[in-house]
């Protein structure tokens, strides 16, 4: 008996002439994440296998798996010959000890002369022959023994279904950079986002002379997580605190955050285009603070000229999105206690309703915004994060 691991994809099956160019992402996807191990790849009729493995160490293989998108469940399997006798015996591994059970059978090679309900009839009788403890639930069973004949010869035995990611491949729906921040909301937005096969670029606006480097470290750990599931990212660290001082001394102090956010939209656009980013991805939910209510979405959207802006968690309360935070790693990392540039100069009434033009009117009070912006952009810093580890570009 050979061990494999089976994968199955979730919407591809949905994709028509298509198909192709999505299966192709999703295996480079499987073999990005699994890089550094052994192991070979295999595909049949519709199915994945990972074969040749350190079956020793298959918890970090099914655990890498996990979180490839596009993935929707695997699970560990025997690769035995397709003779009854030879399935009856490996399907006797499988079974449980006890409890109830059923057997479920997937015949795809038609010329077996036996139905799938006959030989899932046989080899139920075979176990309970051989375990007379078991007892059979064919509706809620504690455990399901699961037979996949395949063509060629070849079936496959398991009883185990690990439930993944699920979505599209990452790079099947274009590039966006992320505004990640060291805040929960931010890295989730970036997870749902590639989930829909997004690629990921990120961007953090660091107030270097106001905030610790362990402010910076915290989004760099942040991105490092999310690059788990999106693949490699690009983080441009941006310095922050001569536009945030220039607010600070020209503009009402009311005003403060929604100046930042402007400024931040309007810079991210740049970086976006220059890296091949067609979108813009925020982590704003509607009504969760000030600078996220409808009036300062619109003042701060207005900045960006030419990119849409995604906003995958606007109807989310921000217990689905702790949630989530908490599925996929980040949460521990995002309530660290060091703080970001957005609570540097936090003022103590911001304004909750801006209107555009009198936002629009306070930023034009810095005479040298359009400097400041093109002196931070020089001055970005580049980190490669991924399965090659963190990289300085710069």
């Amino acid at each position: 008996m050979k061990k494999v691991i089976l994968i199955r994809y979730g919407e591809l099956f949905l994709k028509g002439r298509n198909k192709r160019f999505f299966e192709s992402a999703l295996i480079d996807n499987i073999k990005n994440s699994l890089r550094g191990l052994k192991f070979g790849f295999f595909k049949m009729q519709g199915r994945y296998f990972i074969k040749d493995f350190d079956e020793d160490n298959i918890e970090e293989y099914i655990l890498r798996l996990t979180k490839v998108f596009g993935i929707h469940s695997v699970s560990p399997a025997f690769e035995v010959s397709s003779d009854m006798d030879t399935i009856l015996k490996t399907s006797l591994e499988v079974a449980p000890k006890r409890g109830s059970f059923r057997v479920t059978v997937n015949r795809a090679d038609k010329t077996i002369p036996m139905s799938s309900t006959d030989i899932s009839r046989e080899i139920g009788g075979y176990i309970l022959e051989n375990r007379p403890a078991l007892t059979v639930d064919l509706h809620t069973p504690d455990n399901t023994v699961n037979i996949d004949i395949r063509e060629g010869g070849y079936a496959y035995v398991f009883s185990k279904h690990v439930m993944c990611v699920g979505g599209m491949p990452v790079g099947t729906a274009g590039k966006g950079l992320l505004l990640l921040s060291g805040g929960i909301d931010s890295p989730v937005a970036g997870y749902k986002m590639a989930q829909r096969g997004m690629e990921l670029n990120a961007i953090y606006f660091h107030s270097d002379r106001f905030v610790s480097e362990q402010a910076k470290q915290k989004v760099i750990d942040l991105a490092t997580i999310v690059s788990g599931y999106a693949g490699n990212i690009r983080l441009f660290v941006l310095p922050f605190s001569d536009i945030q001082e220039a607010i600070h001394n020209n503009c009402k102090e009311e005003f403060m955050i929604t100046i930042m956010r402007r400024f931040m939209m309007e810079i991210a656009e740049k970086i976006a285009m220059k890296s091949g980013c067609g979108a813009l991805v925020t982590g704003e939910s509607l009504g969760q603070v000030a600078s996220q209510t409808m009036e300062s979405i619109l003042v701060s959207n207005n900045a960006v000229e030419l990119l849409p802006v995604f906003r995958p968690l606007i109807g989310m309360d921000k217990s689905e999105i702790m949630d989530i935070s908490l599925k996929i790693g980040a949460y521990d990392t995002s309530i660290r206690p060091y703080a970001d540039c957005c609570t540097a100069f936090l003022p103590k009434n911001p304004v909750i309703k801006p209107r555009l033009e009198v936002a629009i009117a306070e930023q034009m009070k810095i005479a040298n915004k359009d400097e400041l912006i093109d002196e931070a952009i020089r001055n970005v810093e580049v980190i490669k994060i991924g399965n090659s580890g963190i990289e300085d570009l710069i």
